[in-house]
């Protein structure tokens, strides 16, 4: 059941106005009622009504009222009750832009705020090409629903604009607008609006690109790290992940070309860490977690993507496979390095850690431990799982289905993790690998650098393109990039 009036609508002989009008729903219901057809349930219906001070009044309550159902003579029916229910709107706003062929495209909707009649919705972001294709003297609509769980929402009422508006009044404290419904202003000769929706903050920047970093100097810093444990298989067999055919690279030397031929060109010294773990190592062959397949602990860094596949070859017949495959202690590793980088206060160095490995991480709690405090840094991490394992485990370490956690609950500040089985890939190009491998990064760097607030070097944090478009840079591509946008900012309360 539900009951409206409008600002200004004359009452009903004999009934008293509401001191403030406005749509209400009432919604009843009943409990034990007596049942009053001899041979068939009762078919009960209600008509309500209030009195008071010997005039009817409209029901308005601001919490469940239960009244006990009497008879005729004032008698109790028995046990039964009646339940009224009040219930304000449950209001939410839609956001459209207007097409050149007078279409209307949806650009966002907000969250619905139950049972308000002052509703604040939380702030949202979108980029002005999604909100006006670049055009701020582009129409804007906005719509005001109440909710329905049925979704029949009910209309309230809806305003237009324009992003050049929008700026203007916020930018004179004039912000708002009345939220008009042209079927009550049609047959309500007072009706002035439906409400009034205000803009409480709008904000409008750059987002920068991955190629503005990459052009502002930032440098690409590759490490990747080799599993050498015993479930690999020797070496010596055909069989074994490790085995050097002359005619054909293994697994990991497809993968570790393929990525690595990409991150070569964003680092202008051409030098890759290049460690392994799982091994037993010279002299003492003791097992390493953590060791350069150079074997210079110095200076573990090999001369390009060649030089890594040099040291790979020439560090297998010299160590003994053994196990367990624990990351964490390179994780940790590149992320002392990352820490580092990260006091200079600039965006110029970024780590991609490229892990290779056969199986599911044995210390898998180290390594989430490892991973949620490497989400603070400059850092990213690719695990690319080689061979017919099952990697199911694995899939907990990359954020795509949820927020990893470490052991104790700490939330990852963000998503820093991409795997990949390599199976799944056997047969495509080195491009198509090495896309689908990196192609998590330009959006990982992006999101860190917008999170500490750090501009490209030489960068404007203010710089707006009057026109609106998209930003280009030229430079070296990377797979699946997209350039910079213009966003905005707009909170509507």
């Amino acid at each position: 059941m539900s009951a409206g009036s409008e600002r200004g609508a004359a009452a009903p002989p004999g009934v008293v106005p509401a001191p403030r009008a406005s749509k209400v729903e009432l919604r009843l219901s009943c409990r034990h009622l007596l049942d009053r057809d001899p041979l068939t349930k009762s078919d009960p219906s209600v008509v309500l009504l209030l009195q008071s001070q010997s005039q009817w009044v409209q029901i308005v309550a601001q919490k469940k009222m239960t009244r006990s159902l009497l008879l005729k003579f004032g008698r109790n029916a028995g046990k039964s009750t009646i339940t009224d229910l009040f219930s304000k709107s449950d209001p939410f706003l839609e956001l459209y832009r207007v097409n050149d062929d007078q279409s209307e495209q949806l650009v966002y909707r907000t969250e619905v705020v139950k049972n308000n009649l002052s509703p604040v919705w939380e702030p949202f972001k979108v980029s002005l090409s999604n909100l006006c294709s670049c055009e701020e003297t582009r129409p804007l609509k906005c719509l005001v629903w109440d909710y329905d769980s049925r979704g029949k929402h009910d209309f309230i009422g809806e305003f237009s604009t324009t992003f050049e508006e929008m700026q203007k009044a916020f930018g004179e404290d004039q912000a708002q607008w009345d939220c008009v419904n042209a079927k009550y202003k049609q047959k309500k000769r007072h009706y002035k609006n439906s409400g009034v929706v205000i803009l409480a903050d709008l904000k409008f920047y750059r987002v920068h690109s991955f190629l503005d970093y990459i052009m502002g100097g930032c440098q690409i810093h590759f490490t990747v790290a080799i599993d050498f444990t015993a479930s690999n298989g020797d070496p010596r067999n055909s069989c074994s992940l490790h085995y050097i055919n002359p005619f054909q690279p293994n697994e990991y030397l497809q993968a570790l070309v393929a990525v690595g031929e990409i991150c070569q060109d964003y680092d202008s010294d051409k030098r890759f860490s290049a460690l392994g773990f799982g091994a037993r190592i010279p002299p003492k062959y003791e097992v390493s977690h953590d060791f350069a397949i150079n074997f210079n602990p110095e200076d573990d860094e090999c001369e390009g993507i060649q030089g890594v596949v040099e040291a790979y070859q020439n560090c297998l017949p010299r160590v003994q496979l053994y196990g367990p495959t624990n990351v964490a202690p390179i994780i940790s590793k590149v992320a002392r390095m990352a820490a580092a980088e990260e006091h200079t206060g600039e965006a110029s160095q970024y780590y991609i850690l490229l892990v290779l490995t056969d199986g599911v991480v044995t210390d898998m709690a180290d390594t989430r431990e490892a991973i949620v405090r490497a989400s603070h840094l400059p850092m990213s991490i690719i695990i690319v799982g080689v061979g017919n394992a099952d990697f199911t485990d694995m899939q907990t370490l990359d954020g795509d289905d949820g927020i990893l956690r470490s052991p104790r609950g700490e939330p990852a500040l963000r998503d820093i993790v991409q795997f990949v089985p390599f199976r799944e890939l056997k047969s495509a190009s080195p491009a198509a690998l090495a896309k689908c491998v990196l192609a998590e990064v330009p959006r990982q760097l992006v999101e860190f650098y917008s999170y500490r607030e750090l501009p490209p070097r030489g960068g404007d944090t203010h710089a707006r393109d009057p026109r609106g478009g998209d930003t280009h840079a030229r430079g070296a591509g990377w797979p699946g990039v997209r350039p910079a946008s213009v966003s905005s900012t707009v909170g509507v309360p």
